[in-house]
């Protein structure tokens, strides 16, 4: 599909896919992907795949073979949900991936209860020592882009910043 939008896509964008711990664990999915990619135009650094924590630690084998296999050909790989599964830090170590994203249940609330700020300060803290971006959810508003900011966490997404759209009406407004 992207390729039919090549003339609309910058060279930074990154598009993000969610991959479902079912895909993690097809048979035929890795060659699917790499197949997918000899067809097409988008350079393989334009996209990052985003797994669960519950997925990548319930298929831990297969996430890491996928993870390696597809971040040799240049992908990009996120860890969504991070802090929301029972052994988030013991894992993180298995995992090359390039983003945390901070769970939205912490950072939704992170103003008013400091349990929360807590918990969003302390994984991007541990995020930035193994040198990988961090990604907060659920930002609803400017104090809580303010804090994140504060903070030192990477990135930010949610409502404050704009509503969820089909990609290809964002390409289309180009």
């Amino acid at each position: 599909m992207l390729d039919e939008y090549k003339e609309k896509i910058r060279h930074n964008d990154v598009f993000n896919i969610n991959l479902s711990a079912a895909s993690l664990c097809a048979p035929d999915f890795l060659k699917f992907i790499q197949t997918a990619f000899t067809g097409s135009s988008i350079d393989p650094a334009q996209i990052c795949f985003e797994i669960t924590e519950t997925a990548a630690v319930t298929n831990l084998t297969a996430a890491n073979n996928l993870i390696t296999e597809l971040k040799g050909m240049g992908c990009q790989f996120a860890l969504d949900d991070f802090g929301s599964g029972l052994s988030s830090f013991g894992y993180l170590k298995n995992f090359a991936v390039d983003y945390l994203k901070i769970d939205g249940s912490f950072v939704k609330d992170l103003i008013d209860d400091p349990i929360d700020a807590a918990m969003v300060k302390s994984i991007n803290e541990i995020g930035q020592i193994m040198g990988k971006k961090t990604v907060a959810e659920f930002v609803e508003n400017q104090a809580i882009a303010d804090k994140l900011t504060e903070m030192g966490v990477n990135y930010a997404q949610g409502y404050h910043f704009s509503i969820p759209s089909p990609l290809v009406d964002i390409l289309n407004k180009r």
